[in-house]
């Protein structure tokens, strides 16, 4: 479920204190020995920590997946169609109902709307169907000595060593993705700690193999994000050809109702007047667009992939009988390879994109939306030609 591997957020950015605090690099075995040392300065007996650590293996192609991440290079209306189809739109309507106590459970304990649960169980697993077959601790390991994002992985290696401890891991047998999530939405094991729910009873939380566990352990997880109970997350809206562009996107919050006032109207429903909301247009101010609520937010606790986020919440919608939203005609987005340089023309200007990774995340819209700005341009956040040649 929680995704701690898309670097297009600043929060995935981090300075020389975090590598210092997490050591990492070096020799592999090396590594691995000063773990099992720092696991028995957190009271782990010897036979414990030697026993958990024993098979532990490198893998490298959990760090080709970590740097392979081209799918999100793909703009919503493509990336949204890729991943949505009337078969997974069939089979989550089919498991709503096979699990309709379940649903009823978590909607009443945790205020999680099935529909938000239904799109994460299909993302991340196609309903629990290919739930990935890295080894989980060899996974976590081999993250935690890269020195690319340590201080994110190694706490995820002494909570599965806790799990071990509890019997609920095998550190030869528990397999799951890449990043080390395991089960039918995809936990960390330190999320399984914390959210954990015995949804059928037997006495163990087992994410791979009950639903019941799995989808209340992810609600659980969701409330304790910040979830509110009964609030929507996201809602399509049409928005007149006149409205202030600068004020879309994340950064901005205002009133449903003040939107309004501005000439943006619902497709479908009514809007929620009171809540604060941000006006997303996810392909420019010719493409779709969406109110995003404060649930909505929760949402980057799950996965920081802006384009991820969006589809994720719009499929709920979709699960819970919404329509298909307008794709509208946008002006056409740039290639991987010009958003790069775009990103490189923008980090030079002083703009904190992140990583140049030719992915358009929350910190490059936000620098895009300024320099269109600053150029008399319409601040829409979308990247076109037109403003790459400009700069």
């Amino acid at each position: 479920m929680r995704k701690l591997v898309f670097g297009t957020l600043a929060a995935l950015v981090f300075g020389t204190g975090a590598w210092a605090q997490s050591g990492c690099g070096g020799s592999f075995d090396s590594f691995v020995g000063a773990m099992k040392k720092e696991a028995g300065a957190k009271g782990y007996d010897a036979k414990t920590v030697n026993a958990f650590f024993a098979n532990v293996r490198q893998d490298r192609k959990v760090l080709k997946a970590d740097r392979a991440q081209g799918v999100f290079q793909l703009d919503f209306t493509t990336f949204a169609r890729r991943l949505i189809s009337n078969g997974r739109i069939n089979k989550g309507i089919a498991n709503a109902k096979r699990y309709g106590r379940t649903f009823s459970r978590m909607e009443r304990e945790y205020g999680v709307s099935r529909g938000v649960l239904l799109a994460f169980w299909a993302f991340e697993t196609d309903y629990g169907s290919y739930q990935g077959n890295f080894n989980t601790l060899n996974a976590l390991v081999t993250l935690s000595h890269d020195c690319r994002r340590p201080h994110l992985f190694r706490p995820q290696v002494f909570a599965a060593l806790e799990l071990y401890k509890r019997g609920e891991f095998s550190p030869t047998k528990t397999t799951g993705a890449w990043a080390g999530e395991i089960g039918m939405v995809q936990m960390l094991p330190q999320d399984i700690i914390d959210n954990g729910v015995d949804g059928d009873g037997d006495g163990h939380v087992r994410l791979k193999t009950s639903a019941p566990d799995a989808l209340l352990s992810g609600a659980k997880m969701l409330r304790h994000l910040g979830w509110r109970a009964g609030e929507p997350w996201l809602q399509e809206v049409a928005v007149p050809a006149n409205l202030d562009w600068s004020k879309t996107g994340l950064r901005t919050q205002m009133k449903a109702s003040d939107w309004a006032k501005m000439g943006v109207k619902p497709r479908h429903g009514k809007l929620a007047g009171k809540l604060p909301s941000s006006l997303l247009l996810p392909q420019g101010r010719k493409g779709p667009a969406f109110l995003a609520y404060p649930n909505f937010r929760v949402y980057f606790e799950w996965n920081q992939s802006y384009t991820y986020v969006l589809t994720a919440a719009y499929f709920a919608n979709r699960l819970e009988g919404g329509p298909v939203f307008n794709p509208g005609k946008p002006d056409r987005g740039l290639s991987g390879g010009d958003l790069k340089r775009l990103q490189e023309k923008l980090a030079r200007r002083g703009h904190d994109v992140g990583k140049i990774d030719g992915i358009l995340g929350s910190g490059t819209r936000a620098a895009v939306q300024d320099e269109q700005k600053r150029l008399g341009m319409p601040a829409d956040a979308w990247p076109t030609r037109q403003l790459l040649d400009r700069l």
